[in-house]
């Protein structure tokens, strides 16, 4: 596979527009600029300086940003300088008040030392932070006035909100810098990994530290003069990533092994490589978010270089005009390109390669990495190492398969290499809904398996109960014997072998369930019909899983007030007739898991079915949806309606019948298929 990204050594991945934009447009007025007409001696920004050399077309009013470029050059370069030379102890008495709003001024006096050391890898990161986090605190702002917050940087600053509170000239200059790609648009170009480390000049983000400061202090009096309060909105916590973690943590003798890859590696381009090197210092330095901001750039520059050499666009390679769209995640994970043809990258790379990006990048359920970090919606310091590690493991992986087969054999030799590729080989999608789907069935059945350890108490054993609705019981108990026996002989042959002499006894049900949810299911590029079916069944194990915890509860709580004697007779006989339900709900609710995890594993049946026997196949699942509703709503403690539950559950068992008997159920449908090919 390295072969295929053998070619000349790419120079630049920004067009020559773009390029001439970032790296030449703002150095050709060679005038010197007074810092005392952009900053006071107390650090006020002068604002009318910068909004000055804002520069519009005549026609609509709209911006030159080529000639605004041009003329903030100077402006720029004095405060490059000034902040270079400023004493980090004035620059925080003087900019850390100013820079409260953002939420992170704790990242401003780092970016400082950034600025001072003149790394260009650290420069192109302190952009990117700090691109997110204004972005996040914009958003705030926005709130204060709007409602609905754009999700993208470019509409956020094109907002009426924004201007009300800080002027449009003021919101000019931002998108000159950052929010339109016919200017600098120093956000995208970085964060979607075009800029190499030495195309970003270090006085655009000594500009950007001075403008977030003067946007606080205009802030401050927008703020005073209205009296709002500015909130925060709070981070969101990566949950979804302990689900995640399939590689161990990468070891020092792996992380030997991979600064040695990094060399050889033609899907790193040579430009990039300090973004690599910088990568691991960032890990082993416990800076996981800095490590993980650089990962996700650089492995969007290699996939788009794979995208474009085995897609034979060798152009998509390099930035987009204004005219035209990046090539992106979005673009180089999806199943077509935009004309319709058939993207080579995912059968370039593999499924277990592209479950995992779209685990971490695009699966709504799944952390979302490269969004979360690039619009600020994650604590930095709080990023888990593990997110980290479980990218750079896959990061290896994916070095490994462009390097020579030599060095590749010499890598194989070390056991802790060999382990990381054949887990990343193995990997399956966590964040699938298919894959949600299966973790709640087993999550309802751990629910419903705890019943039993819910005894009545002694008294309750010899209490009478009259025998009102024990007929519907004892049908439903029927029904439901009859209907699990026919689910049991649909399921695969290696689950259901054992126990072809018999029907499957009730105690053996949990084992089945557990062994369906075992089945591989494809998930890559899942149909529309798929993912509508697929809602539909999580939404009915939801209400299953929330019966089942209803019920606990309510048995909990009635057991505690009849020990203690304090429940009255009517309450008595409810409690009893809740011990009688319960011992056809729970097969009931095993009945509709067996039921959802079979049709699961032949979801992509569906596909088989005409428009008419979809919408009829979907109005079923429906009505086990409503079911499962309203035995929910009859399942709360403050309702304990246990005899409309049996009748709800008999008729719901009638219906479940005479689908099944038409035959319509994918797993039916699978059957069909099989004896087809027989």
């Amino acid at each position: 596979m390295w072969e295929i990204l053998i070619g000349e050594p790419i120079a630049t991945c920004l067009s020559p527009s773009v390029y001439d934009m970032i790296c030449k447009l703002g150095f050709e007025v060679r005038e010197n600029c007074d810092i005392s007409s952009i900053v006071t001696q107390n650090g006020e920004v002068c604002w009318k300086k910068i909004t000055d050399c804002m520069v519009y077309t005549e026609s609509a009013q709209g911006l030159d940003h080529r000639e605004s470029v041009r003329l903030l050059g100077p402006v720029c370069q004095a405060v490059h300088l000034y902040l270079s030379s400023l004493p980090k102890g004035q620059f925080e008495v003087q900019y850390t008040p100013a820079l409260q709003w953002t939420g992170v001024p704790e990242l401003f006096p780092e970016i400082l030392d950034t600025l001072r050391s003149l790394e260009s890898p650290s420069i192109s990161l302190s952009l990117m932070k700090l691109t997110s986090c204004l972005e996040r605190a914009l958003g705030d702002v926005y709130l204060l006035i709007g409602k609905d917050c754009p999700f993208l940087l470019r509409d956020l600053l094109a907002s009426e909100e924004l201007a009300q509170v800080f002027g449009q000239p003021v919101m000019d200059v931002l998108k000159v810098f950052v929010g339109s790609p016919r200017g600098l648009n120093l956000r995208n170009v970085l964060w979607h990994g075009f800029a190499a480390p030495q195309e970003v000049p270090p006085k655009y983000c000594a500009m950007m530290v001075l403008l977030t400061a003067g946007l606080g202090q205009l802030l401050k009096g927008f703020l005073r003069q209205t009296n709002f309060t500015l909130a925060h909105r709070p981070f969101v916590t990566l949950t979804s990533v302990e689900d995640l973690i399939v590689f161990p943590d990468v070891t020092s003798e792996v992380l030997s092994v991979l600064e040695e890859v990094m060399k050889k590696s033609t899907f790193i381009l040579k430009i990039m490589l300090p973004y690599w090197e910088v990568a691991l210092t960032k890990l082993k330095s416990h800076r996981f978010a800095d490590c993980a901001i650089l990962l996700l750039v650089q492995l969007e520059t290699g996939l788009r270089k794979a995208f474009a050499e085995v897609n034979g666009c060798p152009k998509r390679l390099l930035t987009a005009e204004s005219t035209a769209l990046y090539t992106t995640f979005d673009e180089m994970l999806a199943e077509h390109l935009g004309d319709g043809e058939i993207n080579q990258l995912p059968l370039f790379l593999g499924e277990p390669a592209m479950e995992f990006l779209w685990d971490f990048l695009n699966h709504q359920e799944g952390p979302r990495l490269r969004d979360r970090l690039s619009h600020g919606e994650v604590s930095l310091p709080e990023f888990p190492k593990e997110a980290a590690s479980q990218l750079l493991a896959f990061s290896f992986v994916l070095l490994l398969r462009f390097i020579d087969g030599d060095l590749l054999a010499v890598c194989k030799e070390k056991a802790a290499v060999r382990s990381l590729i054949n887990l990343a080989a193995t990997y399956v999608s966590r964040c699938h809904p298919a894959s949600q789907l299966k973790k709640q069935v087993l999550s309802c059945e751990g629910s419903i398996g705890a019943w039993p350890l819910l005894p009545l108490p002694e008294e309750a054993e010899r209490e009478p109960v009259r025998p009102e609705g024990d007929s519907e019981t004892d049908a439903c108990s029927s029904l439901i014997t009859e209907i699990v026996a026919e689910l049991c002989c649909h399921a695969p042959q290696t689950h259901r072998a054992a126990h072809l002499s018999g029907p499957l006894p009730p105690e053996q049900w949990p084992r089945l369930l557990h062994a369906l949810c075992s089945t591989p299911v494809r998930t890559l590029f899942c149909p529309r019909a798929v993912l509508e079916v697929l809602a539909v069944l999580r939404r009915v194990t939801a209400h299953c899983r929330l019966v089942g915890g209803q019920v606990a509860a309510c048995v909990e709580l009635r057991r505690r007030q009849w020990e203690d004697r304090s429940l009255r007779s009517r309450q008595r006989r409810n409690y009893l007739r809740l011990a009688r339900s319960m011992k056809f709900l729970s097969p009931m609710l095993y009945l509709i898991l067996l039921l959802i995890v079979l049709e699961l594993i032949n979801i992509h049946m569906v596909l088989g079915k005409n428009a008419s026997e979809y919408q009829q196949y979907l109005r079923f699942l429906k009505c086990i949806l409503q079911y499962t509703e309203n035995v929910a709503a009859c399942t709360r403690q403050d309702r304990n309606k246990w005899d409309d539950a049996v009748r709800l559950t008999h008729a719901a068992l009638l219906k479940i019948r005479t689908f099944f008997e038409k035959k319509q159920m994918l797993m039916h449908l699978a059957e069909k298929s099989t004896s087809k090919v027989v």
